[in-house]
């Protein structure tokens, strides 16, 4: 992350900072994941530090593959600041849980698909192991 001025953030120092859609960074004030900042007399948003220590946090979780309701529940532990390691490590293990889970189902599809490949001849001829294998009803994978 650039180090940024700790006063008078503009949103677009956000983006820049954490490389944050504004769109994003819209969306997440508006549910709630992101606190509104304070606006200026001319009515500019003016975001802090703070702000850019959040959507840091979050858009950190976010490529760790947590869903958004994870994210909340994280910040919610957090923002009281009375989390302990265990109530975070429960919703950690809790999603790594439904990686694993993402994981041993794609390479049940890698296999079929490799099996299925393995048995495509690449030929320029109308019968194709990949098609026949999509075709509903077929149990020859």
């Amino acid at each position: 992350m650039k180090k940024q001025n700790s006063k008078n953030l503009r949103r677009i120092d956000l983006a820049r900072a954490t490389g944050c859609n504004l769109e994003t960074i819209r969306y997440y004030e508006k549910i709630g994941v992101m606190p509104k900042p304070p606006r200026s007399e001319n009515g500019y948003r003016n975001y802090q530090r703070e702000h850019l220590e959040r959507l840091g946090f979050v858009m950190r979780a976010r490529d760790l593959g947590f869903c958004l309701a994870e994210v909340r529940e994280l910040l919610t532990l957090v923002d009281g600041g009375m989390q302990t390691c265990a109530q975070v490590r429960t919703v950690a293990q809790k999603h790594l849980d439904e990686v694993q889970e993402k994981i041993d189902a794609l390479m049940r599809v890698k296999e079929v698909l490799s099996s299925t490949v393995a048995r495509c001849s690449g030929k320029q001829i109308p019968d194709c192991a990949v098609i026949d294998a999509l075709q509903p009803g077929l149990n020859n994978v």
